[in-house]
């Protein structure tokens, strides 16, 4: 993932310049720059887990048909072998 940089410095001067006090635009910046240092998910990030997330289903529905389809004939063995004894 893509890391975002934030300038901390620029912030605090843009606050103090529109009459925010330094300590408020210290803290503000400070307090801001701590809730961004999170890495950010790019949209090509975003597009990869959608690939990823579709192969994964593609591969647990092709799962999911081989057991249907075994249980499929292991009932239809079941009901041949309950109807043999049945006669």
């Amino acid at each position: 993932m893509s890391a975002v940089t934030f300038d901390t410095l620029k912030f605090v001067e843009k606050l103090e310049a529109s009459g925010v006090s330094h300590a408020q635009a210290k803290a503000t910046a400070e307090a801001f720059a701590e809730a961004t240092a999170q890495q950010l998910a790019t949209k090509s990030d975003l597009d990869n887990l959608e690939l990823r997330l579709d192969a994964k289903l593609a591969e647990l529905k092709t799962d999911l048909i081989k057991w249907i389809i075994g249980l499929l004939f292991a009932q239809t063995a079941l009901l041949s072998g309950l109807k043999l004894l049945g006669h």
